[in-house]
């Protein structure tokens, strides 16, 4: 079995939110669940499609992947593209978690370091000047929305059996809900995107697309949305250690094990013993809490939100570790 076998067919969990609609998590940190530093992410999924696109075109070659992120989808391609041969360089930036720095160099991958993220964005533009690199580019690149389209909508279809009526996420490139609402918004599902509240958050891996930068990413088709409401770092960070503190004691009832088995999911849903999720999944609670206050949803409804990563990839940066590790 290859290592990117582990990618997709994540496991469907149930949330007891006390909201009125019945609401699950696809945890999407089982994606490469055998690698260490929390496993995968949600972007494990856009690397593999990202670079099956580019190879099916000649794109590659022997030039080396360079691309800006803030950790996920670094890490995803310095793992995928580095089982596959590539060399990685992932330029990135002062404030990203340094659990998620030393996985990228863990699996391979080199990093750049820029003051701010704006500073990363123009480092990764002046390297690119250079001979010798292929940016897959996350924020214009269509095989990002596509692996949701194609892979992440059809699988909460089928796991629901069909029942899903609304789906929640936070927006970072746009791809997830926008490939998630091209694949699920034709059978009538309502597709609803959140953005962090302030341009300088803390709400790792979403942004702030209203600024200078990726005003509108090209892949985020907000067309597919049928609403859109920003949320606080606090109410993220907040919904996040509320669903550590809920399932303490408490069992998670699994929906749909996805590719695994029973017993691997229940080992890797915890780390440690606590059911941690990362600041964008307490961000998609938070909206599904503010949603229900606004009477958006029915007791007939099924929600269903993404579990992008594993909160302990974020225990060294200090408002985090406060909050959801004290």
């Amino acid at each position: 079995m290859s290592a990117e076998s582990a990618v997709g067919d994540t496991p469907l969990v149930a949330l007891d939110l006390d909201v009125t609609p019945t609401v699950y998590g696809k945890a999407e940190w089982l994606n490469f669940h055998d690698q260490p530093y929390g496993g995968g992410s949600v972007k494990s999924r856009i690397a593999v499609s990202m670079l099956d696109a580019a190879e099916s075109r000649g794109e590659i070659g022997d030039r080396t992947i360079l691309e800006p992120s803030s950790g996920n989808t670094g890490l995803a391609l310095a793992r995928v593209g580095g089982n596959r041969g590539y060399d990685v360089e992932i330029v990135s930036y002062e404030g990203t978690s340094r659990t998620k720095l030393d996985a990228i160099r863990e699996a391979g991958g080199t990093v750049h370091l820029a003051d701010t993220y704006e500073g990363m964005l123009d480092e990764a533009d002046r390297l690119l000047d250079a001979d010798g690199y292929y940016r897959p580019d996350q924020y214009a690149n269509p095989a990002n929305p596509r692996a949701h389209e194609t892979g992440t909508g059809p699988e909460l279809r089928a796991q629901t059996d069909g029942e899903v009526t609304h789906f929640v996420a936070g927006v970072g490139s746009g791809g997830t809900v926008t490939g998630v609402g091209r694949a699920l918004a034709p059978d009538g599902v309502e597709i609803i995107g959140y953005e962090p509240r302030k341009p300088y958050h803390a709400i790792d891996g979403l942004k702030y697309v209203r600024g200078r930068r990726f005003e509108t990413p090209a892949v985020y088709d907000e067309s597919v949305l049928d609403d859109r409401l920003d949320v606080s770092t606090r109410a993220a960070y907040a919904h996040a250690h509320r669903l550590r503190g809920r399932y303490a004691d408490q069992s998670l009832d699994i929906r749909d094990t996805g590719q695994y088995d029973d017993s691997l999911v229940r080992e890797r849903l915890r780390v440690d013993g606590d059911f941690l999720v990362g600041a964008s999944a307490g961000g998609a609670v938070a909206a599904v809490h503010e949603l229900d206050r606004r009477g958006r949803f029915t007791p007939a409804d099924t929600v269903v939100v993404p579990l992008p990563d594993r909160g302990d990839r974020y225990r060294t940066l200090p408002p985090w570790g406060r909050l959801c590790h004290r």
